[in-house]
């Protein structure tokens, strides 16, 4: 005779859905969401099969190039929105799911920004009543060049690959040991969601629905999380001391820095350098504005 239990009786008529938080699909969904930047950069477009060192360069030439802007200089700042857009189409990237990430981290620009408007009140723009003040210039160029920013960090990281991008950094003269902590820092998260994602099942499952998800059953949950964590993370450093890990990263793509890689460089270094000497918005403006004069 076989005792057959199903899982509402263990629930008292709970359903075994019911039961799972929002907490935890989250979890699921950041891993998730991880896992699909690994995905897009596996790409095979010819933006994905540069060498990673000429994009590392391209995008710090145009990181440094857009911050050093000054607070005031709004309009030269929109034709670097070019770079982002060509790279993406030629990428095939989705955009609905950069511009989705950006937004997530732009709040972050808004709290550094907040104050400007209230102590820089003095009028820069007027048109007819209404006056501008240059704390709200600053404010729209904070938020501009962060998301310009974050955007090409974005985009270098869905065309190139984490564990890539740290080796060009490495070959281009950051230290090693430094590249390591970093490439074991990003997987790291990953066995972070993975136990964070088991601890939090468990959780609901022994909860009887919400019984029991007070906010003192968290503590012992993230003392908990950091054991599993830690615990799995020697785990599978011992396996990896096993298979002769010796502190170096072995890929099996070979860097070569070729024709394709010089040109793409010198194409945008030397478009970034004319875009920051020349203020394309107030040239084309002033065109447009003796036609229609």
């Amino acid at each position: 005779m076989r005792l057959i239990i199903q899982p509402h009786f263990l629930f008292k008529g709970t359903s075994l859905p019911s039961i799972i938080s929002n907490d935890m699909l989250s979890i699921d969904s950041a891993l998730l969401d991880f896992k699909r930047l690994d995905l897009l950069a596996k790409g095979d477009t010819a933006i994905h099969r540069l060498d990673p060192r000429a994009k590392v360069l391209v995008t710090l030439a145009f990181v440094v190039t857009v911050v050093s802007f000054g607070k005031y200089e709004l309009s030269a700042v929109f034709p670097f929105f070019i770079f982002p857009a060509v790279i993406i189409a030629l990428a095939d990237l989705p955009v609905g799911y950069i511009a989705r990430k950006v937004a997530i981290i732009c709040p972050f620009a808004v709290i550094v920004a907040l104050f400007n408007p209230l102590f820089d009140r003095a009028t820069m723009i007027e048109f007819g009543p209404l006056a501008i003040s240059g704390g709200w210039i600053s404010f729209a160029s904070v938020l501009i060049r962060s998301a310009l920013t974050i955007s090409a960090a974005l985009i270098l990281l869905c065309v190139t690959g984490f564990p890539s991008i740290c080796r060009a950094m490495e070959t281009l003269g950051m230290p090693r040991a430094f590249a390591v902590q970093l490439l074991f820092l990003y997987r790291y998260i990953f066995v972070l969601a993975e136990e964070g994602s088991r601890v939090s099942r468990a959780r609901e499952l022994r909860a009887n629905g919400k019984n029991g998800l007070g906010m003192k059953s968290f503590v012992p949950l993230l003392g908990h999380l950091l054991l599993r964590t830690w615990l799995r993370a020697e785990r599978v450093h011992m396996a990896m001391l096993a298979r002769g890990f010796e502190g170096n990263f072995n890929t099996r793509h070979q860097f070569t820095f070729g024709r394709r890689e010089t040109a793409f460089l010198l194409c945008w270094s030397t478009s970034f350098f004319i875009l920051r000497c020349e203020n394309l918005s107030l040239l084309v403006g002033s065109l447009v504005t003796e036609l229609f004069t």
